[in-house]
């Protein structure tokens, strides 16, 4: 008989917190919407690094990203009509937005311009962007999550090539969120948040996806949501609902969970340092940034740094 041995637990520690005088305590349509009308002062998400080990965040309901130095000081890069999610560069001066409310966004990091990237298909727009991520070839993978649920499972994930072309794979989603790659990239994770799972994606030669199954079960009120992948291969997935990430193995096994303090609702991560070591974590409840020095470094994800 075969028993799963029990996952290392281990706490994530404080990093940076957002200072109060960026804190906007008051209502807004995101947190109408996604949290029940409450006043929500900040809601972070799609953490990245550039090529200086600068941290950048965005904030949804305020349409604002922030830059995080390595000793944990904010500043503000922009503030706009929009709902930023997942960010990534797309070089050493531009980060790629998922909005919600706008489609794919361009951020020029040192004047803080935001332009349109990508914000219809075939005239039609999106239902709600969430995140990306790069392949080796410069293929863009993102997540069309809108409203979608169990209830609806109509989210969807495209591809968008270099040299244009939009592939839609996936359109019965219950929500999806978060997505990363293996090291070989050929295979697509996807965090479905309202299945409270996570999808296995295979990416076949000629461009599409086939035998596409479900990775990895999660539990509690809201399922998993930024996902990254480490250098051996391991997946790691932030679950709000439960305040942990979880990382697992190549047969979906929990080695270890990262706990935040109680209350968190962990979104998304990213790795950082000047190894690639430690984990980044963003707490939206409670706007800030939490951390941990790992025992494997990240994946170098593909892009101007490789970070």
């Amino acid at each position: 008989m075969f028993l799963l041995q029990a996952p290392e637990v281990r706490e994530l520690e404080p990093f940076s917190a957002m200072p109060d005088a960026f804190r906007r305590r008051e209502r807004s349509d995101w947190a109408d919407a996604n949290r029940g009308g409450a006043v929500t002062d900040s809601f972070l998400e799609g953490p990245v690094f550039d090529g200086a080990g600068h941290l950048y965040v965005a904030d949804i309901p305020w349409g604002r990203v922030f830059r995080i130095d390595p000793q944990g000081v904010w500043s503000l890069v922009a503030e706009y009509d929009g709902e930023p999610n997942g960010m990534k560069f797309l070089d050493a001066d531009t980060l790629l937005i998922t909005d919600y409310k706008n489609g794919l966004m361009r951020l020029d990091v040192a004047t803080g311009r935001i332009s349109p990237h990508l914000q219809r298909r075939n005239s039609e727009r999106f239902r709600g962007v969430n995140d990306l991520v790069f392949d080796a070839g410069g293929n863009l993978y993102f997540t069309d999550q809108g409203q979608s649920g169990l209830h609806e499972p109509v989210g969807r994930l495209y591809r968008l090539r270099p040299d244009g072309q939009l592939d839609l794979l996936l359109s019965n989603v219950p929500s999806p969120n978060g997505v990363a790659l293996s090291p070989d990239g050929r295979v697509l994770y996807l965090a479905a948040t309202r299945g409270n799972c996570v999808w296995r994606v295979p990416l076949m030669p000629d461009g599409s996806v086939a035998k596409v199954g479900q990775f990895f079960t999660s539990h509690g009120p809201s399922g998993p949501d930024g996902l990254a992948v480490d250098a051996e291969g391991r997946l790691l997935v932030a679950n709000p609902g439960l305040g942990l990430v979880w990382v697992l193995n190549h047969r979906a096994e929990p080695v270890q969970v990262l706990r935040g303090v109680p209350g968190s609702s962990l979104t998304n991560l990213a790795f950082g340092g000047e190894d690639r070591r430690t984990l980044y974590v963003t707490d939206s409840t409670h706007g800030r940034i939490l951390r941990a020095t790992m025992d494997v470094p990240g994946l170098a994800l593909h892009g101007p740094f490789g970070g």
